[in-house]
């Protein structure tokens, strides 16, 4: 069973930076792509950044130029740093892998952009 794990939530002031991480309990390369979406109190999940096993990164138009989707395959971990933090950027920030014809989900991760 795979298993991914968020961390690095945390509350910050708008036009601050945050990193989040999520680890995999198998090598990320065994999945055909990673990513991050979030949901927002009252509104729908959104993909906000995925990363293919052959690289390629795709970026949700209100993150594009702020955050960044990377991977370290020694740790089998996926980051999302995320700069100039928009109040609007608060959600609950959640992990995905694709693998095969399954996809799977972490538990999330609370980030609060607020003065």
């Amino acid at each position: 069973q795979v298993q991914l794990v968020e961390s690095g939530g945390d509350l910050v002031q708008p036009g601050q930076s945050l990193r989040l991480s999520c680890a995999a309990s198998q090598t990320i390369f065994s999945f055909n792509a990673m990513g991050w979406s979030r949901q927002a109190p009252g509104k729908q999940r959104e993909l906000v950044a995925r990363i293919t096993y052959g690289g390629t990164t795709n970026y949700a138009d209100s993150v594009k130029g702020r955050f960044t989707i990377s991977r370290d395959k020694s740790k089998n971990t996926v980051y999302l740093q995320m700069n100039s933090l928009k109040p609007e950027d608060t959600a609950v920030y959640y992990c995905y892998a694709d693998q095969a014809n399954k996809q799977y989900w972490g538990q999330g991760t609370q980030v609060t952009v607020s003065s």
